[in-house]
């Protein structure tokens, strides 16, 4: 009989930037199974009301409880930054959050000077970043920008160049003029430009500064919560990893592998959950016809 501690991580986002935490989790906590939903047919979620933003996240947090897993990381900035209180009241889990640990890690880079955050528009309008700050360190200020082009450059995979090194240096000219001394990728799209990024950073303040990569500092938290509350997985093979997405893009297997950073197709065939008779997924195949599969499970949902 499986324990708790065996059951599997859930994980969700408004669509396939947060694999970006999965990659993250998936090298701090490589035992773990992992859950993951994309909610593809509804991204973006930085866009939408605080209220709708909360009836979405609601509605993922239960499909991964249908999935029997043993606690939620929302991988979404918007979510965590307008719905992670509301989901823990209506959730009898665990529920985690990429802000809390990213203000954490920038925290400890700034050193007391001020930190600035990119991120998407629902995010930096919460003022997520600036509270959780404020709860660490009553003297050091935040400065938010939101990014929007930044989040379509990840999705096409346009990360590379002059023209992902310009939308960079507009988006962080602001946070470096008011003094930031430390950025916050506080996206999870951002961690693919991280490169264009930190090259236009130290332009603009004539040195290098620190990036903090929420992504990553969750995952080191999500591996302490699990020792703490003694739900660290008995097996030591690696982790299974289970993408369940609302909708199926063309580009579905490209993006997801990019922010993945493995190959993702789906095993042959993996059958569409949602009834509507739609083809099974297929998986991709390489130029000599082999899987790109991985054992990378791909189901659609509808929620």
């Amino acid at each position: 009989m499986t324990s708790h501690g065996d059951a599997p991580l859930g994980v969700f986002d408004s669509g396939l930037g947060g694999l970006t935490v999965v990659r993250a989790l998936r090298r701090r906590c490589p035992a773990e199974d992992i859950v993951y939903l994309g909610d593809t047919a509804r991204v973006p979620y930085g866009t939408r009301s605080p209220e709708t933003v909360v009836r979405y996240a609601l509605g993922c947090a239960r499909v991964l409880i249908e999935r029997r897993v043993k606690a939620i990381v929302v991988a979404c900035n918007t979510v965590s930054a307008v719905a992670l209180d509301m989901l823990r009241v209506e959730l009898d889990l665990p529920v985690l959050g990429v802000i809390l640990p990213g203000a954490r890690a920038a925290v400890a880079a700034s050193r007391g000077a001020t930190i600035g955050v990119l991120g998407t528009a629902g995010t930096i309008a919460s003022g997520a970043y600036p509270r959780a700050v404020a709860s660490l360190s009553t003297r050091t200020e935040v400065a938010g920008q939101a990014a929007p082009l930044l989040v379509s450059l990840a999705e096409e995979g346009w990360v590379e160049g002059e023209v992902p090194r310009l939308v960079a240096r507009r988006y962080l000219e602001p946070l470096i003029g008011a003094g930031a001394r430390s950025i916050v990728l506080g996206c999870t799209h951002f961690p693919l430009l991280r490169t264009a990024i930190e090259a236009e950073t130290a332009a603009l303040a004539g040195g290098p500064l620190p990036i903090v990569d929420s992504a990553s500092a969750t995952a080191d938290e999500v591996a302490s919560f699990l020792a703490e509350r003694g739900l660290v997985t008995s097996r030591s093979a690696p982790g299974n990893l289970a993408l369940l997405v609302t909708d199926l893009p063309k580009s579905f297997a490209a993006v997801a592998s990019r922010f993945l950073g493995e190959p993702v197709g789906s095993r042959s065939p993996t059958h569409v959950a949602d009834g509507a008779g739609r083809p099974p997924i297929q998986a991709e195949a390489d130029g000599a016809g082999r899987s790109l599969a991985q054992g990378v499970d791909v189901e659609q949902i509808d929620l």
